[in-house]
């Protein structure tokens, strides 16, 4: 694997650790939430846990792509990220 690739898989796995001790931080508040807001917080979880299956699935396809689908696959582990952080700080932005 050259550094390139190296860098972008360590980058993403990096990420899906962050993901899931954030779904664990969003367990925690939802447990001890008023009613809608753990309806809310369920939303997110379900989609950050959605986008993390995502991403670890496209970071296996990742590791045995040839030059030519590195390109595609790179965009769209890009998107699945932006798409996992974002529903994150939706939650974090509804508790403040």
């Amino acid at each position: 694997m050259d550094e390139k690739r190296k860098a972008f898989y360590e980058k993403i796995d990096t990420q899906l650790t962050e993901w899931s001790a954030q779904i664990d931080r969003l367990k925690v508040m939802g447990a001890s939430a008023e009613a809608k807001f753990t309806s809310d917080c369920g939303k997110a979880m379900e989609v950050l846990q959605h986008r993390r299956a995502e991403a670890q699935g496209k970071l296996a396809e990742l590791k045995a792509a040839s030059d030519e689908a590195w390109d595609n696959l790179v965009a769209g582990l890009e998107k699945i990220l932006a798409e996992g952080t974002e529903a994150y700080h939706k939650i974090v932005a509804k508790m403040k």
